[in-house]
């Protein structure tokens, strides 16, 4: 005997759905920039330099 399973339903895309995914795109923007923007510590560039 086999059984159908109903497919799970796909969220619907609506300004709920939008907003939610600026948003996490937003966060997710934020905290790369804070990153980028971050001091690299002396230590680890004088590690750097002795590469070279």
């Amino acid at each position: 005997m086999t059984s159908e399973k109903e497919a799970p339903e796909k969220p619907k895309k609506g300004t709920a759905a939008q907003s939610k995914n600026r948003d996490m795109g937003s966060a997710l923007r934020s905290v790369y920039q804070k990153t980028v923007e971050e001091a690299v510590p002396d230590d680890l560039m004088s590690l750097l330099g002795k590469l070279d």
